[in-house]
C-alpha cells in the first residue's frame, strides 16, 4: 500500500512541476514576445504608410525628405541640397512626419 502512496505523490510533484512551467511559459509570452510582435506591427505600418514628400528621421538620426519610393528602398534628400540623395531601406526609417497637403 505504501508504494501505490509514494507513486501517486511523485506523480502530483511532477504536475505541480508542468503547471509552474505552462504558468513560466505564459508570463514570458504576455511580458516578451507579445509587445514585440506590436513593435514589429507597427514599425511595418510606419514603413508601408511612407510616401513622397514625407519627412523622415532614420535610424542614424538624419532628417531628410523622400523623393521616392520602391517596394523596399526609398529614396531620401537631406538638407534641401539636390545634390545629397541617398538611397536606403525602409527599415532605417524611425519615424515619419506626413507632408501637408
Amino acid at each position: 500500500m505504501s508504494i501505490l502512496a509514494t507513486n501517486s505523490g511523485a506523480a502530483g510533484s511532477w504536475l505541480v512541476i508542468i503547471v509552474y512551467v505552462v504558468i513560466i511559459i505564459g508570463f514570458m509570452y504576455f511580458v516578451a514576445i507579445r509587445p514585440q510582435k506590436k513593435q514589429e506591427k507597427k514599425q511595418r505600418a510606419l514603413m508601408e504608410g511612407v510616401e513622397i514628400g514625407d519627412s523622415i528621421l532614420t535610424s542614424s538620426g538624419f532628417y531628410g525628405m523622400v523623393i521616392d519610393v520602391t517596394d523596399d528602398t526609398v529614396i531620401v534628400e537631406f538638407g534641401g541640397n539636390k545634390n545629397c540623395r541617398i538611397p536606403m531601406q525602409k527599415t532605417a526609417i524611425v519615424d515619419v512626419e506626413k507632408a501637408n497637403v
